[in-house]
């Protein structure tokens, strides 16, 4: 779960930054003896503090904090630390004019840590311009705390409090006006042609989801409520949507599910024909038109948040309490008008409080129509649920309903006189219900909550934000055992094996066996072992030392560790090692005792890493743990969900009838989205927007449709969602707030084929300063943090652990409501991308294929210049390389023209629209079907043994192939090593001898000349040349290599 971002402090509290500079290291000497004197100038927000000079150190240390208030704590996150070193010219030797720059570094708010949290971390020094010579590194420790501040009476007017921070702050501090929002939510969006690019990074801002705690749940109520809010949503027209009374009757897993025979569809007693508009086999994406222009670019000043999607009209209706009610039970609520109908919830009535005064708190959307709502009515009936009677009710002239559009604060809930009904009732009427009614849209800040439907699983239907869990990878490294109770029946000249177990929760890693000292009964391994932590940390880290000489192993001492006491860093800086006693063990009723050894660990939680979830071509986000290291954020990335088209039957309803519940869900770095579920149609409309902080942009957006199964199931069941298509959209493709709206098909590969499922219509804009240098300074930097350089991971180290960390994830957001299944995040994270297939193995050689081929194509381009296939190129080409070896100080920058040239003509063919999924670069569209059998096999194989062994046989004769073309590599590398190495002494003769010639003629004739004679002889007619190969290569196929000497 990432940290959430600084929060602004309550009122009467002051925010405070404090920068400790601890030490610097390697410095660069600038006093003209070999040393410095160095000092630190820190700046933020227009405050400037120094440190102490240390006379003639090139290792300083300091420790000295430096403290600064925070005058916008809201906009900490954007606030720049600028961190500077200089030589004290106080100390140099003669007289300098002013002090020498050592090294600068540049943080930015969202790298500060809360009191509590901070580590000390070094920072490579950075230079001031390009001619600058800056060497070494240092280290600070930073943090930000809230002061509480005492109030005091009003100093006279005209004369300033004491003590009191810059002015700024007291005007923040103070209540809001009424209509505005408490500083502690993000302020309303006012459009404006004035607004800056950053305003849209603030803005982005908030729609993280806050962190609470160390734990991830659904988006919190109050979320929901801070305008604007955090989701656009759609709801499809209630006539559409409909909820059959009868229970449901599910396809089985194995049925065929029908395609295209199932034309027609029932709903609410009207015949919907489905017609196919385009054929089945289209599979590349399309621009569309919607009430935006796709491709539009939009300016910094223009960009609103809502602005990708449809808006859609709503009725809202929130009824919250009632009193004075006649004597009833349990009191509902009844909301009609003409196209709907909605009951509420029975009421709830808090302890000590009278039964005549329920409570509702709820809110209901009804899909509205201004054309058929002209002279409509809204009438709220309140009933008793248990005998039924009538409590009173109200009727609204929906002509008269007020219009609320964000960021206009939530409409104030009134109280109104419950009126009488028929006369025929006869019931006595009294009381009076607190009610609010307006019109809005799905950007509403009440739509993610409000009821738009009476059925039972509608909580597993609204759409939600998730945050995956903050994951650590933890070293332990097992050095050394020694007092170890080994059992002393060995045979003979027969070692122990003693081996180290460690376990944390599902994940199982087994040390080496250990070396012995042969002066000490101890036990070496020197050996690290790789877990994935997850926060909160409630795990424990077991390990078991066994003895394995023997065919059972025998535990020899165990120890369990709690992951929340390890320490953790976020850079390569030592850890110590501690001795930790082992525990005993009992078996057969006998003891050990109560010692049974020590054992040497090294063990911390590594926050300068990147836990990879995902597989690396397709990861979404490569920040290291620690929040300290994140760089500044360089654009908004905004997706707009419009809806699908053409989807599938993917169930079957009331005898037959086919019908598919989709929902869709969108995964960019540690946020997830899942927009609400429109039930029973094929054309769903989402019209729903969301927006994620870039800080790379070279990282995929993945975006996938799945049909709800899960709302049917009981709590016992577990019907997991079948999936409906996948895409992926690279950010780095997107050209800056520029508008994409563009239809993708839905395609899914299974046992029988490739099948298309249906489009789906996305927006997408990428909202980022135009090639500013924090933009393209990102190109220049490690793609992953700087831990996996200096100490790396193994590749298959590095896929065990995504496997663990995998399964942390689907854990975790099972536990949501409503939850992501786990065959949701294993198809969004691609658990399975290196599982074997032989389609995949056609398409990789495919794809190496073609990224050789302007290799191939230059080869065949210069065989037609060879052989003169056109005498006027083969002519130009000649004056150009009499050109370019007369003058050969053109060569490099002739070479890089061509390449500017080449760049300017493929911008013709630059892609439009982003890229979705490639059929025929997978490989899809006429792949065998035994192959995709065996793609989709488990592991162990589950089929016969004649299929497994005629598919093991297929796989040998492939590998035979891929050991000749690795055989044939090795050939003609050792050819070339026996060149020189007198394998064949006649061959080396010969070309020692050769070698010197040509050695005297380069000495004696200028090269110029050698260049235009072997540039002429290659390029000579064909009537001058001899169709057999030439001697040169007779000479090198001739000489030996090491293949006769293998078995």
């Amino acid at each position: 779960m990432t940290t959430p971002p600084s929060q602004p402090p309550p009122q009467n509290t002051v925010r405070k930054l404090v920068v400790e500079v601890v030490d610097a290291r390697d410095l660069l000497p600038k006093d003209g003896q070999g040393s410095s004197s160095p000092y630190v100038i820190a700046d933020f927000d227009g405050q400037r503090k120094r440190t102490s000079t240390k006379f003639r150190e090139l290792n300083p240390v300091w420790n000295e904090p430096l403290e600064f208030i925070v005058s916008d704590p809201k906009n900490m996150d954007y606030e720049e630390l600028d961190i500077e070193v200089y030589n004290d010219k106080k100390y140099c030797n003669g007289s300098g004019r002013k002090n020498h720059f050592l090294g600068r570094v540049k943080l930015y708010g969202s790298q500060f840590s809360k009191r509590g949290d901070e580590g000390l971390m070094y920072l490579p020094l950075e230079k001031k311009s390009v001619f600058s010579w800056i060497r070494g590194e240092i280290g600070l420790r930073i943090c930000y705390y809230d002061e509480l501040v005492e109030e005091e009476q009003p100093p006279p007017e005209g004369q300033p409090p004491p003590n009191q921070p810059p002015p700024e702050e007291p005007d923040e501090e103070q209540p809001p006006p009424e209509g505005q929002p408490p500083p502690n939510q993000p302020p309303p969006e006012e459009p404006s042609q004035n607004t800056p690019a950053v305003v849209v990074v603030e803005e982005g801002r908030a729609f993280e989801v806050p962190g609470h705690g160390q734990t991830c749940h659904p988006v919190p109520e109050h979320y929901h409520c801070q305008p604007p809010p955090v989701t656009i949503i759609e709801e499809s027209p209630p006539h559409v949507v409909q909820v059959p009374p009868d229970p449901p009757h599910y396809a089985p897993p194995d049925e065929p599910i029908p395609t295209v025979e199932v034309m027609k569809m029932q709903s609410a007693g009207v015949e919907r024909v489905k017609v196919l508009k385009r054929r089945y086999g289209e599979f590349s994406p399309r621009v569309i038109t919607t009430g935006k222009a796709s491709g539009e670019t939009a300016t910094a000043e223009m960009v609103h948040p809502y602005n990708l999607v449809e808006p859609m009209m709503y009725l809202f209706v929130k009824i919250v309490k009632a009193r004075g009610l006649a004597p009833n039970e349990s009191p509902y609520v009844k909301i009609r008008t003409s196209n709907h109908f909605r009951k509420s919830e029975p009421a709830f009535h808090r302890p000590g409080e009278p039964t005549d005064s329920p409570e509702w708190n709820q809110v209901f959307a009804l899909g509205y129509n201004k054309n058929d709502s002209a002279n409509a009515l809204l009438e709220i009936s309140v009933w008793d649920s248990h005998s039924e009677n009538f409590l009173g009710g109200l009727c609204f002239d929906l002509s008269d309903v007020p219009v609320r559009d964000p960021p206009d604060s939530p409409l104030a809930p009134q109280w109104y006189r419950l009126e009488s009904g028929p006369p025929e009732q006869g019931n006595r009427i009294s009381g009076d219900l607190q009610l609010a009614v307006w019109i809005g849209t799905q950007a509403d800040d009440a739509f993610p909550e409000a009821r738009s439907s009476d059925a039972p699983y509608v909580a597993h239907t609204r759409s939600k934000v998730y945050q995956s869990p903050k994951l650590w990878y933890l070293r332990v490294t097992v050095i050394e055992a020694q007092d170890l109770h080994i059992a002393h029946n060995l045979p003979p000249l027969t070692a122990p094996q003693i081996r180290v177990k460690a376990q944390l929760g599902c994940q199982s890693v087994r040390t080496k066996r250990a070396s012995m000292n042969n002066h000490s009964s101890s036990f070496h391994w020197n050996e690290d072992l790789f877990f994935v932590a997850g926060e909160p940390f409630e795990d424990s880290l077991i390990l078991l030392v066994q003895d394995r000489t023997s065919n059972e192993a025998m535990l020899l001492g165990h120890i369990m560790i709690p992951v929340s006491s390890i320490e953790q860093r976020i850079d390569e800086r030592h850890v110590a090692s501690k001795w930790i006693a082992l525990e005993g063990r009992s078996e057969g009723g006998c003891s050990c005792g109560p010692y049974c050894g020590r054992i040497q660990l090294r063990l911390c939680l590594e926050g300068g890493y990147h836990v990879l979830d995902e597989a690396a071509h397709v990861c979404s986000d490569f920040r290291p743990t620690a929040k300290q290291l994140w760089k500044p954020v360089i654009g908004i990335l905004e997706l707009g969900i419009l809806g699908a088209r053409g989807l599938l039957p993917m169930k079957t309803k009331n005898g037959g009838k086919g019908s598919t519940d989709a929902y869709c869900v969108a995964k960019y770095g540690k946020k997830w989205v899942r927009t609400r579920t429109i039930t029973d149609s094929f054309d769903p409309r989402w019209n729903e927007q969301y927006t994620w902080q870039v800080y790379d942009p070279c990282t995929v957006l993945t975006i996938a449709v799945f049909d709800n199964w899960r709302m049917f199931a009981d709590v016992s069941e577990d019907k997991p969602d079948w999936r409906i298509g996948k895409i992926r959209i690279r950010v780095s493709t997107l050209e800056n707030n520029k508008v994409y709206t563009t239809s993708y098909p839905l395609l899914v590969l299974t046992r029988s084929g490739l099948k298309k499922m249906g489009e789906i219509e996305l927006a997408v804009r990428f909202a980022c300063p135009s090639m500013l240098p924090d933009t393209c300074s990102v190109y220049g930097q490690p793609l992953l943090p700087r831990m996996h350089y200096l100490r790396p991971l193994g590749v298959a180290q590095q896929e065990a652990l995504r496997g663990a960390a995998t399964k942390m994830v689907a854990a975790w957001l099972g536990r949501s409501e409503p939850p992501l299944g786990p065959e949701v995040v294993r198809y969004m994270l691609d658990a399975d991308s290196h599982a074997w297939s032989m389609r995949k193995s056609k398409a990789n050689w495919f794809r190496i294929v073609a990224v050789l081929a302007w290799a191939i194509g230059l080869a065949k381009w210069l065989y037609d210049i060879r052989r003169w296939k056109n005498p006027v190129t083969t002519v130009l080409v000649h004056v150009l390389y009499l050109v370019l070896v007369w003058y050969p100080d053109l060569v490099v920058p002739t070479g890089f023209l061509y390449v500017v040239l080449i760049g300017v003509w493929y911008y013709r063919f630059r892609p439009k629209t982003p890229s979705g999924m490639d059929t025929r670069l997978s490989q899809a569209e006429a792949v065998d079907p035994d192959e995709l059998d065996e793609e989709f096999d488990s592991i162990p194989s589950s089929k016969p043994p004649d299929i497994v062994r005629m598919r093991y046989d297929r796989l040998r004769m492939l590998a035979a192939r891929v050991q000749t073309v690795l055989g044939d590599f090795a050939t003609q590398g050792e050819r070339v090593q026996a060149l020189v190495s007198w394998r064949d002494p006649r061959a080396t003769k010969l070309f020692i001898g050769v070698c010197l010639v040509i050695t005297l003629v380069l000495y004696a004739v200028p090269p110029k000349m050698v260049a235009v004679a072997l540039g002429f002889y290659y390029l000579r007619h064909p009537m001058f040349r001899d169709p057999m190969p030439p001697a040169s290569l007779n000479f090198f196929r001739r000489l030996p290599s090491l293949s006769d000497r293998l078995m």
